[in-house]
């Protein structure tokens, strides 16, 4: 689900013939301007519109001389202000570092003045580099001390832009309730003030948190909403998103050709507007719908393009330093190859003058030790990445041999499930060793294999216990309803198995399973035999889930069931208790609805 996100004085850049309209009579005013604050102003003002069209180097350029000029004439407020553009610029060339470092520069500065309304936009601006560093605390601190300000000098648009940030922070902490609240005071706010963009954009963002509830009603009416005042506004990106979000609904719904049409529709304006990002997703969601529909060759077609433009936006930035080191490899191994062949004619001739029998035998006698070498490298090769692959996940594994290393990551939704058998120690003790390593064995593997068919991640087993994720490395929309459907046909399992073990006099392990949902932190830890881990208070709860169920039964969290009550039946059965989250609702699931 596409994700619009508005920052204050940091807004969504569109290229519009009115913004270039802009920069001409600015670079007019300033092709005749005095040595002054006015000069300034317009250098300032020239940074703004090159940040809006992208071209962060001149963004950059302007904001440099307007505080060149500002120091010069010890004009403070158009120091803060240049500092502020010039930390923009970095900021849009992902260096954070010195971001911050003029962003702090110019807060000090725009206190000293007491320019109260450049202080909160700095602060906004501020909680927009922590928000990218995932320093959700340091964010809302920011956030918070700016929407204060905006409502001491009541400043609408600053609290609503401030209100909506909020809720984007609270979102990715999987805080729903305050995220929503945010929103709809983001959207009282833009209505009061009949800004259609922000309205939008609200709508959009509620919407999103209907849709990860699996409300998809309401997930509509407020999509619908945006898209209506995204039109209004002529919004094309806010268009081609609103598309998507409906194309993303009425495929979860159930509705193919519905899905197809917006998916169609979105991938219109995105190529009207040349919005690689939109393509890629607009086409994302066709291949979905044509999936949906039965036409796999469309799918398979629109897939095709989807991954090409993923890969152009993983690669834009790169490209020009790609080609560069690709001509200089192609011409060093050129004359590599040269150099080569070369050497192999002079030492030929030297062997058919010293003998062409002799000779021939010892270069037959080196080609196959050479050869033999080369295909026990390649086998060696592929044993050790397919050993790598078993324990990491693919998108893990191929960056830890890409850069040596894997950083950890944030999800803020994904489902964890817990199971371990009933009573273990207590059957363990009264069966032999082998059999209880096969018995073990045996289970664990059907589970390994009903986790690959619904993509869902393998993490570790502890003794009898194991555990999984589902939402992770890569997001999915349907993690929680992926997990039960893996949880069932576990349950199932373990049931069949029971029945076999009775019927020849063997005793069964029974099977208890805890699931639920929210944010987790994934790595790798160690430097040594390489284990993927996660951590968070999601895998606690999911383990205190499997602690009080029943053994034969799927015990799931609130949390899980907003997500899954549309598509599964479940029956309330109590609270528990949980560290830091106070009490927590539990329920049976029984059956697909």
């Amino acid at each position: 689900m596409k994700k619009l996100l508005i920052f204050y004085l940091l807004l969504s850049s569109c290229v519009s013939f009115a913004q270039n309209k802009t920069i001409d009579s600015l670079l007019t005013v300033l092709n005749t301007a005095k040595e002054d604050t006015v000069k300034v102003n317009v250098l300032n003002a020239l940074s703004w519109q090159s940040y809006l069209i992208g071209n962060y180097d001149k963004e950059m350029s302007y904001a440099e001389e307007a505080l060149k000029l500002s120091e010069k004439l010890s004009w403070k407020k158009g120091q803060a202000k240049a500092l502020k553009y010039r930390g923009g610029a970095f900021y849009d060339k992902g260096n954070y570092a010195d971001a911050l470092k003029n962003y702090f520069a110019s807060l000090k500065i725009s206190e000293e003045i007491g320019d109260k309304k450049g202080i909160a936009s700095t602060f906004g601006n501020i909680g927009l580099i922590y928000w990218n560093q995932e320093n959700y605390a340091e964010a809302l601190k920011n956030y918070f001390a700016s929407l204060k300000i905006y409502v001491e000098i009541g400043d609408k648009y600053g609290m609503a832009a401030c209100y909506n940030n909020i809720g984007i922070i609270y979102k990715e902490q999987g805080n729903y309730a305050e995220a929503l609240k945010n929103y709809f005071a983001s959207l009282k706010i833009y209505m009061e003030i009949g800004d259609k963009q922000g309205i939008a954009d609200s709508y959009n963002n509620i919407g999103n948190i209907y849709y990860d509830h699996g409300n998809y009603e309401d997930a509509l009416k407020n999509y619908f909403a945006g898209l209506k005042n995204f039109e209004e506004s002529g919004n094309k990106d806010g268009i081609t998103a609103s598309y998507h979000n409906l194309g993303t609904i009425y495929l979860e719904l159930g509705k193919p050709l519905l899905s197809k049409e917006y998916q169609q529709k979105a991938n219109t304006v995105a190529k009207e507007i040349g919005s690689m990002e939109d393509m890629k997703s607009s086409y994302g969601g066709l291949s979905q719908a044509d999936s949906a529909l039965g036409n796999y060759k469309g799918a398979y077609e629109n897939h095709k393009l989807y991954i090409q433009y993923r890969d152009s936006l993983i690669n834009v930035e790169n490209t020009k330093k790609t080609v560069q080191l690709q001509m200089q490899y192609d011409f060093d191994k050129k004359e590599a190859e040269t150099k080569l062949l070369t050497d192999a004619e002079l030492k030929k001739q030297k062997l058919v003058r010293n003998g062409f029998v002799g000779g021939f035998a010892v270069v037959l006698m080196f080609a196959g030790v050479f050869f033999r070498q080369r295909n026990k490298t390649k086998n060696e090769k592929k044993k050790s990445d397919a050993l790598l692959l078993n324990i990491l996940p693919t998108e893990v594994a191929n960056e830890l041999k890409t850069s040596g290393t894997s950083k950890a990551k944030a999800f803020t939704m994904v489902t964890v499930m817990f199971t371990d058998f009933k009573d273990f120690t207590t059957v363990s003790e009264k069966i032999s060793a082998e059999l209880l390593v096969d018995e073990i064995h045996h289970c664990f593997s059907a589970f390994d294999n009903i986790l690959h068919k619904y993509k869902i991640e393998k993490i570790k087993t502890i003794g009898d216990a194991y555990l999984c994720a589902s939402g992770l490395p890569v997001s999915s929309y349907t993690h929680a309803a992926d997990m039960l459907h893996a949880a069932f046909e576990i349950r199932d399992f373990m049931l069949q198995r029971k029945k076999e073990k009775e019927s020849i006099g063997e005793i069964p392990f029974e099977l208890r399973i805890g699931i639920h949902t929210g944010p987790v932190v994934a790595g790798i830890v160690g430097v040594k035999k390489y284990a993927y881990d996660i951590w968070g208070d999601t895998v606690n709860i999911a383990a205190r889930m499997e602690q009080n169920s029943e053994a034969g039964k799927v015990n799931i969290s609130g949390a899980t069931y907003e997500l899954v009550k549309e598509k599964f039946n479940c029956e309330h059965r109590g609270k528990i208790s949980a560290k830091n989250k106070g009490e927590i609702d539990m329920y049976f699931v029984e059956t697909v609805s």
